[in-house]
């Protein structure tokens, strides 16, 4: 979800601490709502996960924002019932909008997201060391640093999909800024195409590819998903559970025979037990499960 650039306004920022059964759930809804910006923060203490929301709200603008904060506390009290897990706090926070990016920058430092693969930003110098492999990017408005649990699991298995492989061919589904596809690239993997339906991901995504010299090997685009014909070698797809079941056609026709199909986006237990169920019907085999906190990723293959 991208944010409106708009020079002259306030960001209200909306924090939701939860459960993280109730993410998806709060997310779909605050979007429903309002078509808020959402990022999921990362490192929470303990079996909570925390959701910030950004409305294009001022303070001026107190009577809308009262009526979204009061429909948002009215939801998460039924939800919470719903699936009897403690009600979500929810704290708020006005931000200049100037301010944006140097709230990117504050918290955004070179890191290792796997060992062996630093993702750097544009704005920080980085010496890369022996058997590093650097990824130097700008989020830009697109929400992707790299940063979750999702993206690091989503790496190990596309390094290991790649590994001793030649002349494979990657796409990679709702790439964000990209950091998948542009992983493979450095992984061996001989193409890479990148799709988003997000104008403002693509629009990153195409930078970063540019900043690591990779357009030789990858591309990005907005195409939709279900005009590509040709399978791939590898397909990944980091979104959330239900968009993967909706995708699920699409992403078995266009995993080649002897390919390999790595989902993540999916929160451990009955999420990942539905995703196994949906796509070993479908002819796939589970070769690998990585789960961090609660967080899954899973690697097929398909006979």
């Amino acid at each position: 979800m991208t944010l409106p650039h708009n020079p002259t306004r306030q960001w209200l920022k909306v924090s939701v601490n939860t459960d993280p059964v109730l993410i998806e759930a709060i997310e779909d809804f605050i979007v429903g709502i309002s078509g808020a910006g959402v990022e999921l923060a990362v490192d929470q203490p303990g079996n909570t996960a925390m959701l910030n929301a950004w409305f294009d709200k001022g303070q001026e603008d107190q009577p809308d924002t009262d009526l979204i904060l009061t429909q948002l506390a009215d939801y998460l009290q039924e939800l919470a019932a719903i699936f009897e897990v403690a009600v979500p706090t929810v704290t708020t926070t006005f931000i200049e909008d100037e301010d944006w990016s140097a709230t990117w920058k504050e918290h955004f430092k070179p890191f290792a997201i796997i060992p062996g693969l630093i993702i750097a930003p544009t704005w920080e110098e980085y010496q890369a060391q022996v058997q590093e492999q650097v990824i130097v990017m700008d989020p830009g408005m697109a929400f992707g640093t790299g940063h979750h649990a999702t993206t690091s699991l989503s790496l190990l298995l596309v390094q290991a999909a790649l590994s001793g492989r030649a002349n494979t061919s990657v796409l990679d589904v709702g790439t964000g800024t990209g950091i998948l596809g542009m992983a493979a690239a450095l992984f061996g993997a001989s193409s890479v195409m990148a799709i988003d339906n997000d104008p403002e991901a693509v629009s990153a995504a195409k930078k970063n590819i540019e900043i690591n010299k990779l357009q030789q090997i990858m591309e990005a685009q907005i195409t939709p998903l279900a005009s590509f014909t040709a399978p791939f070698s590898l397909v990944i797809a980091n979104i959330v559970h239900d968009v993967l079941l909706e995708l699920a056609p699409d992403l078995d026709r266009l995993t080649a025979n002897g390919g390999q199909l790595i989902l993540s986006g999916l929160i451990a237990g009955q999420q990942v037990t539905n995703i196994i169920a949906c796509f070993t019907a479908l002819g796939f085999s589970l070769n690998r499960q990585e789960q961090k906190k609660e967080w899954a990723t899973l690697l097929f293959s398909k006979e």
